[in-house]
């Protein structure tokens, strides 16, 4: 699927952009030959958008030094090729938001190809890591800061009245992106002369989320989309995901970080052979049966100190697998996956107070969510919710938020027709995002488009035994497995990763593209992924 120019859908008298010479920039100056000029590419704005202000920088080949926004450090990126680094801000008229994009244009080497990169948390793209490993690669790169925030800051939730600030969930949910493609598009265009041949969305967390958003309510807008552990499911699973500390609060006991630890041991030891073979890695914590009450009376010892595992302890943990339920005991989410991290900073987070008594610390994606969202005060103490208020907290959410930033809609089929491919990997002890989300949403979009096998032709799911959030990047060839079945038709059938098990080592595994699971041949080197052969499920 070739793409057009998308000057049909774009509006506005074109803007010159205007030129900036860099104040300080890491690097020499290329000495190549440079007929690509920054100074005369223009921008047209986008349907329903003015173009407010364009600023384009010729930066020379050298190092990008990337800013510190917490929680992320400082990074510095060497051997950047030159490239045009436009920023463009849009804005909605009417609306007051001014939302920018970043799109940064290699001057020489390009590969014919637009790579557009997805946020985490609360921030809506990318802050140069992953635009300066696009260029590095040859990808024209954009992505965009959807006039929102930084990962953690949500001042931007409400308004000076206290109301939902509708314009900004709407960026960020998914219009920033789909104007981002169309603008990148058309400044492709523009500056090489020609249109990319090729456009890929590439996120995870809430960069796997938008590339979902594109796939449902933009399905022209790109011709691979590989979105990783993707917070699909926005308003049900941020508010599932503060269910640890909801339990930790209500039964007024806080296991520490070591507890937590020995729970996750022992479940992962009790269910490891479950795959064929003891490796260090459990292949479907969904099948693990693991009961925690089997540790009530063993000693843990937590920084010099014997702790004795209680029922309470137990019991609290058996909650937090289980997931979140009403009062009734009628099923709200999934629970964290059996092995996920739970101590701090993650979701059953507990750090002792002033007088050394533990107390939880909510993680602050979906306290914030809950405060300032659902609850529409930012200021709200997310500890005091009952078992009942989290429930109708849930609702709320869900009845809220689903048709802005749900991201759920099983229905792919224009994507299907468009002939875009989407691919997914998701960590099985996914800490944030429960895995079981994702399955339940490839689930649904089986149903809708009438089987697995129909599904298989445009949407791969891959599901790696081990892996934390988004912890696979860099381990796999995931983008270049997209590239392939793209630009070439060869589907994948397994993606060949490198995990790490519960000692430590290190292992490769061909991850299974679902519902087909990993099963030891019952020879061989259990750290090999030739070792391994993939099966489906019912013979598992």
């Amino acid at each position: 699927m070739r793409r057009r120019l998308l000057a049909a859908v774009a509006a506005g008298v074109p803007l010159a952009a205007a030129v900036y010479l860099p104040t300080a920039w890491a690097g020499t100056e290329s000495s190549a030959a440079q007929p690509l000029s920054c100074s005369t590419v223009t921008v047209r704005a986008p349907a329903g958008t003015e173009v407010e202000n364009v600023v384009a920088v010729a930066r020379p080949a050298g190092t990008v030094d990337v800013p510190e926004v917490p929680p992320l450090p400082a990074a510095r990126i060497t051997d950047v090729p030159a490239h045009c680094d436009l920023t463009v801000t849009l804005t909605h008229p009417g609306e007051g938001d001014h939302a920018q994009v970043k799109i940064w244009l290699p001057q020489d080497n390009w590969n014919g190809r637009l790579q557009t990169v997805g946020g985490s948390a609360f921030a809506a793209g990318d802050y140069g890591t992953a635009l300066a490993g696009a260029v590095k690669n040859g990808y024209a790169a954009a992505t965009t800061d959807a006039g929102v925030k930084t990962y953690l800051d949500t001042s931007w939730a409400l308004d000076a009245g206290g109301r939902v600030d509708t314009t900004l969930l709407t960026n960020f949910a998914s219009r920033s992106e789909h104007e981002t493609a169309v603008v990148a598009k058309q400044v492709i265009g523009d500056y090489y002369g020609r249109a990319a041949s090729y456009a890929y969305f590439n996120g995870c967390s809430t960069g796997g989320r938008q590339g979902y958003a594109e796939a449902q309510r933009h399905p022209d807008d790109y011709d691979g989309i590989l979105a990783n552990a993707p917070a699909i499911n926005w308003d049900e699973f941020e508010v599932a995901t503060l269910w640890p500390q909801v339990v930790m609060n209500n039964e007024k006991t806080y296991p520490s970080g070591c507890e937590f630890d020995a729970f996750n041991t022992a479940a992962v030891k009790a269910c490891d052979p479950l795959d064929g073979v003891e490796d260090g890695l459990v292949e479907n914590p969904a099948r693990c049966d693991f009961d925690p009450r089997r540790l009530i009376g063993t000693t843990v010892v937590c920084e010099g100190r014997e702790l004795t595992v209680t029922a309470a302890d137990a019991a609290v943990v058996r909650k937090i697998w289980d997931g979140p339920r009403t009062a009734s005991g009628e099923k709200l989410w999934a629970g964290v996956p059996i092995g996920a991290d739970l101590k701090f900073p993650y979701l059953a987070g507990t750090l002792p107070d002033a007088n050394g008594d533990l107390k939880g610390v909510p993680f602050p994606v979906p306290s914030a969510w809950v405060a300032s969202w659902v609850k529409k005060q930012p200021s709200f103490d997310v500890s005091t919710i009952t078992y009942s208020q989290f429930a109708e907290l849930f609702r709320r959410s869900r009845a809220e938020y689903d048709e802005v930033i749900g991201t759920d809609s099983p229905d792919l089929s224009a994507f299907r027709r468009s002939g875009g491919k989407l691919l997914t990997w998701h960590g099985r002890q996914d800490q944030l995002i429960p895995t079981q989300g994702t399955v339940t949403y490839r689930q649904q979009v089986e149903r809708k488009a009438g089987g697995a096998e129909r599904v298989d032709d445009f949407y791969r799911l891959f599901l790696a035994p081990g892996t934390a959030h988004c912890a696979l990047t860099g381990q796999t060839d995931d983008l270049g497995a997209l590239r392939a079945w793209v630009e070439q038709g060869k589907a994948p059938d397994v993606l060949t990763a490198t995990l790490t098990n519960s000692s430590g080592e290190q292992v490769t595994r061909d991850l299974c593209a679902y519902p087909k699971v990993s099963r030891y041949k019952g020879h061989g080197d259990p750290a090999a992924a030739d070792s391994f052969r993939c099966v489906h499920p019912l013979r598992y």
